[in-house]
């Protein structure tokens, strides 16, 4: 407000020329020139643009400069006259400042804390004259500056500004007699500036302050009925502060003492209101408060206070009695509160019939009804709902908002599935229908929708597949018939399509997804037609619709990997396998797939593990998995790190498992694939475990060959010359592991098969040399036993593999060895014996006749020392014959000292013998006859006669 009709005394508006001035009231004229300079300077500012940063604080500081000068004489009554000009014309400059901002447009912030500055700049330049003479009632215009200052910077949430300003305003005021001051305006001043400073002290959290200076503002009432209203309205306003905080912790006790202080005032104020208008703005307040207090009462569960107060406002003044549209709200939930029902429902009901009440009211009435009945009061919330429909227009808004409501949590499974059911019989009645039908509640009507929608989808979780159908298909009723919803509608369709898979419709089902695709034809429709084969066990026509899925526009590999999923929960394995060997094709695209290829891969060939007779095709899928692991490079197929390795290992261990299985089988020529492919995986990727690795890599490449040698015997078919030669070059990997590895590392067995298998390729390319080598290298290992070289004797002493040399050696290392043992086992070593005399007798034949004698001498040797029967008696006998026989030829031939050779070892070996002294004594004689003759008659005519 301008303030330019000031009462001052005629001397005021000549104030500006004094007689002769003294040094410091030169300063202040400089002073004051300066700043009545800066006032003209603000005066003449645009109104309609914003101020400078600068002018305010200019001003403080030759205000600043002048309040060190003071106090002024008292003398000098002109200067502070001045001043008080100077005060007012740049208060009026700051009025006109704000009129017009506000007028034009919203001043920024900025802009009207310059304003607000200035103001407290003429405050102050009036409060340095306060006490000049010739202006009436001084101090409380200058209070009054500084009142609506702070009133400024309240506005501006600047509050300590504020508390400032209205601290100076009540010193000044602090220094009058208040019994004294009679003007109505004076005496609000006073009550308005501690109504203002409680509200500043309440926002900077100083509670107690806030409440002293409510309770000092008593003292200022005046006999006012206004005043009484104004003191009111704020201790219900702090009240209303400490509800909207929703503070628990006490503050509800605080909340009534606050609101029984505003209803008391409001009391007091009717008693002394003169005037009719006063009285009904009073009494409108009175009831407000008590409204409140109803509801601090609800709140805090006291209901018993409320239906007292509601009965209160209602009999107040008779028929003129408070009619709120809360009053009913607040009765009602008291009634719930205290569970009497049926005073709850009368309440609701006179609601109803009372048209005045607005229809939210009425509305948030049932909402709360229905909440706090529960699933019990179900059917009678709908009762009244339908009944609103019949006496009152009801909006679209009102009736969504009662549907949900009603659908609310559920409260469990039966809950939410009595709740549905009402709901479905809301949505579907007619008249409801009808609420929506306008395009104008297009937005309510999409609201429903997601309300039934919702509540769908909830029983659908629950598995509650009937009551979810119920509810999508009332939700279908309010989706408009047009071109723009086909895409909602066939959604609809599709959900519905789910919800009689659940429940095993399956022809209603097929309906629907026909329905959809008609509408809105895509992928899901075709994944879903997808899970109708699976559940009619249609395995041919689920693979089929997979071909059906691929060529949707809106197709993505993430439908094959899901239909997978499905088949495998079907137990549909065929199909699965069909679904997965689709989503392989996609990995040469170069598009971002959705899982990687050595999951699906791996995924395959688990579902087809668990199936009987698809060993052929787990070879299939695991070939590819190395050969995509080759190409790609093993970290981009398999993965870096820990992950990598374990996926590799998978691969490579299940190929080991469907080897050994097959190698069981007697199915040799799967097993030596998939043994091959063990190597081949292991070898893929180096990593931490090499020599774990190259143990297995080694078994698996040694167990290839025998798988192929054993397919070879079991087709008898002759292994290609390429295949021979391949199974070479994989013994050879596998010896230089056996020979990188520590013999700790590596079976006996495996080294023993790697020898015969060796052996047995080397002599089919007829690399004699090589066979000897490879024995007499597994001969100096560790892991070679007696047993090993027998073995590896027997088998190069006999059969197409025949070598002489390599049969003698391992025979002999292994006579060596069972010989050296404490406890030989002389069965095993007259069987080498006699294996011995056999090779040296066909390799050598008569060329080497020492040869052969020397290992009959070395049996006798043996048998020197054994006891009776220790050497195997049948053995020995055949020795004692064989070497006695022997002689015959050289007999024949004429080679007497041959024949006396062969005749005293075949002699020796008898003696050895138990069960031959018949034969031994034969023989002496004959040895002592051949004696006595060999001298005198020709070597024709004397022939030993062979032992039969």
């Amino acid at each position: 407000m301008r303030i330019a009709e000031i009462s001052t005394p005629e001397h005021f508006q000549a104030a500006a020329a004094p007689d002769s001035q003294s040094p410091s009231q030169n300063q202040h004229s400089q002073l004051l020139s300066q700043i009545q300079s800066k006032i003209k300077q603000t005066e003449s500012h645009p109104p309609g643009t914003p101020l400078p940063d600068s002018l305010p604080s200019e001003l403080r500081q030759l205000l600043t400069n002048l309040t060190q000068l003071a106090p002024f004489p008292a003398a000098n009554n002109s200067l502070k006259l001045h001043l008080w000009k100077l005060s007012y014309r740049l208060w009026n400059a700051c009025v006109d400042f704000s009129n017009a901002a506000a007028i034009r447009s919203p001043s920024s912030n900025r802009s009207s804390q310059n304003v607000t500055k200035l103001r407290h700049v003429a405050a102050d330049m009036l409060s340095l004259a306060v006490d000049v003479v010739g202006v009436p009632s001084p101090a409380i215009k200058s209070a009054s500056f500084y009142y609506k200052t702070g009133l400024a910077w309240h506005d501006h949430k600047i509050f300590d500004l504020a508390s400032t300003c209205f601290e100076r305003a009540t010193d000044l005021l602090s220094k009058l007699d208040v019994s004294k001051i009679l003007d109505a305006g004076e005496r609000k001043l006073l009550l308005d500036l501690n109504l203002a400073r409680s509200r500043t002290a309440w926002e900077i959290s100083d509670k107690n302050l806030a409440l002293t200076l409510l309770n000092r503002s008593k003292t200022l009432l005046f006999g006012s009925s206004a005043h009484f209203k104004a003191l009111a309205n704020q201790f219900l306003a702090f009240a209303k502060a400490v509800l909207s905080r929703n503070e628990n912790n006490g503050s509800f006790n605080d909340v009534l003492k606050l609101l029984n202080e505003a209803l008391n005032l409001c009391e007091k104020g009717l008693s002394i209101s003169r005037t009719r208008e006063e009285t009904v703005e009073i009494k409108e307040l009175k009831s407000k408060t008590m409204r409140f207090i109803s509801a601090v009462h609800l709140q805090n569960g006291e209901f018993e206070s409320v239906i007292k107060c509601v009965k209160v406002l209602r009999e107040n003044g008779g028929e003129k009695g408070d009619h709120h549209a809360s009053l009913p709200v607040l009765a009602m939930k008291a009634w719930l509160g205290l569970g009497r029902y049926s005073e709850a429902e009368q309440e609701l009901k006179g609601m109803v019939v009372n048209k005045g009440i607005p229809e939210g009211v009425w509305v948030s009435a049932v909402e709360t009804y229905f909440h706090a009945v529960g699933n019990a009061g179900v059917e009678t919330t709908k009762g009244v709902f339908l009944g609103l429909l019949g006496r009152c227009h009801v909006s679209a808004r009102a009736a969504l908002r009662v549907v949900h409501r009603v659908v609310g949590d559920g409260n469990g499974i039966e809950g939410l599935r009595t709740r549905g059911k009402v709901v479905a019989e809301l949505a579907s009645d007619e008249r409801v229908v009808a609420l929506f039908a306008s395009e104008s509640v297009a937005k309510e009507r999409t609201a429903m929708h997601a309300v039934l929608w919702s509540c769908g989808s909830g029983n659908f979780q629950l598995k509650d597949y009937e009551t979810s159908a119920e509810m999508f298909e009332k939700s279908m009723l309010y989706i408009p018939h047009d071109l723009e919803n086909r895409v909602i509608r066939a959604k609809g369709y599709r959900v519905l399509c789910l919800c009689y898979l659940g429940l095993t419709q399956l022809d209603r089902a097929q309906e629907y997804i026909n329905e959809a695709e008609k509408l809105d034809p895509n992928i899901i429709c075709a994944f879903l037609k997808f899970k109708i084969c699976l559940q009619k066990n249609d395995h041919c026509g689920a693979t089929n619709q997979i071909q059906k899925m691929i060529s949707c526009l809106d197709f993505t590999p993430d439908f094959l990997s899901l239909a997978a999923h499905e088949a495998v929960a079907s137990r549909a394995l065929p199909v699965a396998v069909a679904a997965l060997s689709n989503f392989l094709n996609f990995y040469n695209s170069g598009k971002p797939m959705p899982t990687t290829e050595v999951v699906v891969l791996r995924t395959l060939v688990t579902i087809l593990s668990q199936d009987l007779d698809k060993e052929a095709e787990v070879l299939k899928f695991l070939k590819q998995a190395h050969k995509r692991a080759s190409e790609l490079g093993a970290e981009s197929f398999f993965g870096k790190g820990e992950v990598g390795r374990r996926e590799r290992n998978w691969f490579a261990v299940t190929s080991w498992n469907f080897g050994a299985k097959c190698g069981k089988e007697k199915n040799y020529e799967l097993c030596a694939e998939f043994l091959r492919l063990v190597s081949g995986f292991y070898s893929l990727m180096g990593d931490g475990q090499m020599e774990e690795n190259n143990v297995t890599i080694c078994k698996s490449l040694i167990m290839t060959v025998s798988a192929m040698i054993a397919s070879e015997n079991q087709n008898t078919t002759p292994l290609p010359d390429a295949e021979v030669k391949h199974a070479v070059e994989l013994l050879e990997r596998a010896g230089k592991i056996l020979t990188s590895l520590s013999m700790g590392n590596i079976e006996g067995d495996i080294h023993f098969i790697y020898v015969l298998n060796a052996y047995d390729m080397h002599g089919r390319l007829n690399n004699l040399e090589s066979q000897h080598h490879i024995v007499k290298n597994f001969a100096g290992t560790k892991t070679c036993s007696p047993q090993y070289l027998l073995q590896i004797g027997l088998n190069a002493s006999q059969g197409p593999r025949f070598n002489a040399e390599v049969a003698t050696f391992a025979l002999s290392e292994c006579l060596s060895g069972f010989l050296s043992s404490p406890s030989p086992n002389y069965q095993d070593v007259a069987l080498i014996v006699r294996r011995l005399i056999a090779i040296a007798s066909i390799h050598k034949g008569n060329t080497d006749d020492d040869a052969v004698l020397g290992m009959y001498k070395q049996a006798y040797r043996i048998m020197v020392g054994l006891k009776e029967g220790e050497y195997p008696t049948d053995e020995g006998k055949w020795l004692a014959m064989t070497a006695w026989n022997r002689a015959a030829i050289p007999v024949r031939m004429g080679e007497i000292n041959v024949a006396k050779k062969w005749m005293n070892a075949g002699l020796e070996l008898a003696r050895k013998v138990t069960g031959m002294e018949t034969y031994q004594a034969y023989m002496e004689d004959y040895v002592a006859d051949f004696e006595k003759k060999f001298h005198t008659q020709i070597a024709g005519e004397i022939q030993p006669q062979q032992v039969q």
